[in-house]
């Protein structure tokens, strides 16, 4: 009889994922697709697992020079640009935006030109 062998970190990550997913409105479909994006890539998984042990971006993983955090600076500013805010206000879902940096770089990964050509513009991240 062969032995079965599974990442029991990984069923609870994904039990996570889902609840973080839910609780930052996300339809099912983005929850599945983030975390397709994880199972495929083990830096980003194992910068996920590190957010939801300490609640902060470990940041190592890197695109083009752009790390989580940049990215979630820029879907904050995307979020008040939106919204015509100026400010980042307490009902902007900081959950949702972590679980957009995280989309955001996997997207990146896939085109870093476009991503790249964004977080460049005046309103990006090479402004600060």
């Amino acid at each position: 009889m062969g032995t079965i062998i599974y990442d029991a970190r990984k069923i609870k990550a994904y039990e996570d994922i889902r609840a973080l997913g839910e609780y930052a409105g996300k339809e099912q479909e983005y929850i599945d697709e983030l975390w397709k994006g994880l199972l495929f890539d083990a830096e980003l998984m194992k910068e996920f697992m590190y957010y939801l042990d300490h609640h902060a971006l470990l940041d190592e993983v890197r695109c083009e020079g752009y790390g989580l955090t940049d990215l979630y600076v820029w879907n904050i500013s995307k979020y008040n640009l939106y919204r015509d805010l100026g400010k980042n206000p307490v009902e902007c879902n900081k959950e949702a935006m972590v679980l957009d940096s995280f989309m955001s770089m996997i997207e990146m990964k896939k085109n870093p030109e476009e991503y790249c050509r964004w977080l460049s513009q005046d309103n990006g991240m090479d402004r600060f």
